[in-house]
């Protein structure tokens, strides 16, 4: 990491330092225990002693045991219930309920005596748990080890409704309170403990030969000491690691240096240790240390001497420069983490299930947790599945011409079922519109875009992380808890709409979460290389999340990303932003000159950054980051390399991420590590997340999905789905008719008269476009985007079912699959089904052998055809369609009917027959440039020029400004050559 500055005596918000800059206690006023404080004492030992044991000891004299003795009999259900049943089923409450408070008194004693951590919560105690804690702590607090206890005990115990308060709030408003370097962490509970801090500083004062130091051990092999290894073995929680910073730092070592970044220390440093440091390898001091040499001796003696340095910290690497805001010029940052972080047992987290293997309801965690990569997926799959459409249907690949495209099956559905679920294409809007429209309120007001390590979303709303002050935002931007943080909230954002302007941060790509909140760093912003460490499956994991959120979000424009030792499977992704190389050397190369070619351009475009670029006159073509995700770990040479790259790569639009083995990497600015259990830890930043990963499994089912959907995938790729085809004949008539193509309509089923109909007709509607079955929380997730419990669900879906009855057999007509997913019988039928069933039969069917045939089902299938689908849906429902593709798909199969049947009248001459069908289809397919040509040619056979060339006047009327496609103009050339000055006479 950088090294850090120093603080000065003005460089907080707040005019205070985070820690104690020295281990001399300060002055303070001792508050002697007063006779009321031992009247509480007495009164909560009275109290713990009534309800710990004379509760117990009056139900067993009164009531005794109120359990059958044996194994009660079937008579015992016809016994008559008496006043003493309901005696004893009251005692068994009260036993209950006296067992719970004694399990809460045992978890507080155990956390007050420990010292280390917080108490863990009872299930469902509540108020019973904060009982015991301020009877607990009024009983402790006038004891002899008072001074040693938990810090915020007395703020658990008797400020639970007053200290607390504040600083939860200001978490929740701003959950990125989190990145400024030094900043003034947890005020409130400093406040809380003033009393035990003072009564400790006393206890150090008098008892300073009891004063422990740990001694840096040299490196074996490739693992180094580190602060927070040192912590989680000598105080429990590595998370601790800032207090052994805070007693030693810019204290002088042995080798002369001092200790100024909690990153960098040395073998041989000596670390003073908090009281309640525990552990072998620590000494005491010099005058009882027996068991090190001499020179080890005098080392600690002369750094006890030590510990009255100067607070200004000057004598620091570096100390004479000013911090701002508890930022560094430089890029350095840490994360404060919120109260509610700071307040959980560093073993709360133990049941967590592994990213890797996860799985909800038969669903993938990975993706259902994860809303803005599952909306990026889901939005370029459906893009890439609407171009094979049209490529299909313009027959440019390989003769095909199937209107529906392959469905998954297997892992690729569960996938795409997630992805269903867990996309949040409305957060992702709402996070591209806040930021452009941010970029446009700057550029109006000619003010650079500020420099962003960070953004935060919660409820909403978004936190950006600045690296430094940029003065007052536009509105409707404020000011977060400092002026290095700018905040949106979400009312505000909502009213955003498209801005014509450069994304300004692309390079924002999601990590995880931590609590309520999402973090996403902005890789382009790092001062140098962020490095990833830990198992390589957990990295490749994390790897692969990054990539295919940086491939496919919607929040950038052009975008570069350079993927190295993983993910050459990935770039069906997004291959105009993915590429993939095979080696470190064959990436510095390309770096190297990337590099030297940005600089140029940058000088040479009078730009000190790339922010500046995006918000001037070529923002749209220009400084489009470049982000590199290397997963093989470089040698000492090339992390050398890489090292000078990344270090002023952040105003280039250059970003690094790097996997390593070791928990630390040559060069690295930012270090983070990814564990077993799904947690994404920096401890020097202060983060610990729930990462966002895309396990192997996944990974290889979503790239299926779009393999499968590729366009170019020609004859030796995936065949197309058979659609699903009912019986056209009289005697297929179906039980459920329902018309969807034109305004929806149910025939055979009684119409609902209740609120519910409108849910009813749009759960019945996704059931019908997708005969493959629905998953449940898909359904759900369609008709709730905002989320529903299970049981309303599963009251819609019994009642849906009820609705539809059942066949004449009595096999009711909504089923659940062997998946557990929803199916309809094929006795429910819609007038889709029929028009795919009508165009199969006359292309590939019956109709293929007789001209006849073919030409009667291709005039039933556009008769069929009554308008756009659903044409009359109610505004505010039926939001999934802008997941489906069945409203690019009812077109191009309508165009493809009314082509073929005025090729079939064509034929025969009949040029007006094939015109009332190329209308009929342009109804539903207005935009179909093959149905515009044929019409022409079709004009073009009655003979009439004067029609002709009012079509095309019409033609250039529609075209607007943009004109005539290419393809329409030579065909206009060829049927009319004059077609030019008509239109221009006729206009």
């Amino acid at each position: 990491m950088p090294r850090r500055r120093s603080s000065s005596s003005t460089g907080s918000p707040t005019g205070g330092s985070t820690a104690p800059r020295n281990r001399t206690p300060q002055p303070v006023r001792v508050r002697r225990r007063t006779v009321g404080d031992f009247a509480k004492a007495f009164l909560a030992f009275l109290a713990l002693l009534v309800l710990l044991v004379g509760v117990p000891l009056a139900l067993a004299m009164q009531f005794g045991w109120p359990l059958p003795h044996g194994v009660p009999s079937l008579d015992w259900l016809q016994q008559e219930i008496t006043v003493q049943t309901f005696l004893n089923i009251l005692s068994v409450v009260v036993w209950l309920a006296w067992a719970q408070f004694t399990a809460c008194v045992l978890v507080e004693m155990k956390a007050a005596l420990s010292g280390v951590g917080v108490p863990g919560r009872v299930p469902g105690a509540g108020p019973s748990q904060l009982l015991a804690r301020q009877l607990v702590a009024a009983l402790l607090l006038v004891g002899a080890a008072a001074a040693s206890f938990t810090p915020g005990l007395s703020q658990l115990g008797h400020g639970l409704e007053g200290n607390q308060k504040g600083t939860v709030a200001v978490a929740q408003q701003t959950p990125g309170g989190l990145f400024g370097q030094q900043r003034e962490q947890a005020a409130d509970t400093a406040a809380a403990v003033a009393e035990q801090a003072a009564s400790a500083a006393a206890q150090a004062e008098a008892k300073q030969g009891d004063t422990k130091y740990y001694r840096i051990q040299p490196p074996e092999g490739r693992h180094h000491d580190s602060l927070w290894e040192i912590a989680q073995r000598h105080l429990g929680d590595g998370r601790r690691y800032k207090e052994i910073y805070a007693l030693n730092k810019d204290r002088v070592q042995p080798d002369g240096s001092r200790l100024s970044e909690a990153s960098l220390i040395r073998p041989g440093w000596i670390m003073e240790m908090p009281a309640d440091a525990h552990g072998g390898e620590l000494v005491g001091m010099p005058d009882g240390a027996t068991d090190v040499s001499e020179q080890v001796r005098q080392q600690i003696h002369d750094y006890a001497q030590g510990g009255d340095h100067a607070q200004g910290g000057d004598h620091a690497e570096g100390g004479g420069q000013q911090q701002d805001g508890g930022h560094q010029q430089d890029g350095g940052f840490h994360a404060s983490v919120p109260a509610q972080r700071q307040h959980q047992d560093h073993g709360g987290d133990t049941a967590a299930v592994p990213a890797s293997s996860g799985r909800s309801f038969g669903l993938p965690e990975a993706l259902l947790g994860a809303p803005l990569l599952a909306a990026g997926l889901l939005g370029a799959l459906g893009h890439r599945r609407r171009q094979a459409l049209w490529q299909s249907a313009l027959g440019a690949v390989g003769g095909r011409r199937g209107m529906e495209p392959p469905t998954p099956t297997g892992d690729a559905l569960d996938v795409q079922d997630a992805l269903l679920v867990g996309a949040d294409p409305e957060g992702v809007r709402r996070l591209d519109r806040s930021l452009r429209g941010l970029a446009a309120a700057l550029a109006a007001e000619s003010r650079p875009l500020p420099v962003v390590y960070a953004a935060w979303l919660t409820g909403g709303d978004l936190h950006l992380q600045l690296a430094q002050p940029a003065g007052k935002p536009p509105a409707p931007w404020q000011t977060g808890q400092d002026e290095t943080f700018w905040m949106l909230g979400r009312a505000d954002a909502e009213r955003y709409e498209d801005a014509d302007t450069a994304a300004p941060f692309p390079g924002l790509v999601s990590l995880g979460t931590m609590d309520d909140s999402r973090l996403l760093l902005n890789l382009e912003a790092v001062p140098g290389i962020v490095s990833l460490s830990g198992r390589a499956a957990d990295r490749a994991a994390v790897f692969a999340s990054v990539a295919a959120e940086l491939a496919t979000n919607g929040w950038s424009d052009r975008m570069t990303v350079t993927l190295v030792g993983f993910g050459q499977d990935l770039t069906p992704l997004a291959p105009n932003r993915l590429r993939h190389l095979d080696g470190i050397e064959a990436l510095l190369e390309t770096m190297e000159a990337e590099t030297r070619q940005r600089r140029g351009a940058l000088g040479a475009a009078g730009h000190d950054s790339v922010l500046t670029g995006r918000t001037g006159p070529a923002q749209h073509t220009r400084w489009a980051p470049h982000l590199v995700l290397l997963a093989a770990e470089p040698s000492a040479e090339d992390a050398r390399r890489l090292a000078e790259l990344a270090s002023g790569a952040s105003r280039l639009g250059i970003g690094y991420l790097v996997g390593t083995d070791a928990a630390e990497l040559p060069g690295a600015a930012w270090e983070m590590e990814i564990t077993g259990e799904g947690r994404l830890l920096a401890p020097l930043l202060g983060l610990e997340l729930d990462a966002q990963m895309l396990p192997s499994a996944e990974q290889q089912a979503v790239v299926e999905l779009f393999v499968e959907a590729d366009p170019e995938h020609g004859p030796d790729g995936p065949a197309p789905t058979p659609p699903f085809l009912v019986d056209i004949s009289e005697q297929g008539r179906p039980a459920v008719y329902a018309r969807l193509v034109g305004p929806y309509e149910i025939i055979g089923l009684d119409t609902p008269d209740d609120e519910r109909s409108a849910l009813l007709h749009e759960a019945l509607a996704l059931l019908l476009l997708h005969r493959e079955g629905v998953h449940p929380r898909v359904l759900s997730s369609a008709l709730w985007p905002r989320g529903v419990t299970d049981d309303v669900r599963d009251a819609l879906v019994e009642r849906l079912r009820s609705w539809l009855g059942t066949d004449p057999d009595g096999t009711p007509r909504l089923r659940t699959d062997d998946t557990g997913r929803l199916t309809l019988a094929k006795s429910v039928v819609s007038d889709l089904d029929v028009l795919r069933s009508l165009y199969h039969e006359a292309t590939q069917g019956k109709g293929a052998d007789s001209r006849a045939v073919r030409g009667r089902l291709l005039t039933d299938a556009l008769v069929v055809v009554r308008g756009p689908l659903l044409a009359d849906r109610p505004e505010g429902r039926y939001r999934w369609l802008t997941h489906e593709i069945v409203d690019a798909q009812l077109p191009l199969i309508v165009a493809d009917i009314g082509l073929a049947l005025s090729s079939f009248h064509l034929e025969k001459d009949r040029a007006d027959k094939a015109i009332e069908a190329l209308d009929a289809a342009l109804r539903t397919a207005p935009a179909d440039e093959r149905l515009w040509n044929e019409l022409l040619r079709a004009t073009h056979a009655t003979g009439d020029t004067a029609r002709l060339q009012a079509l095309a006047a019409d033609l250039v009327g529609r075209g607007g400004a943009r004109g005539l496609p290419p393809r329409t103009e030579a065909l206009l050339d060829e049927l009319l050559p004059a077609w030019r000055t008509a239109v221009a006479a006729a206009g």
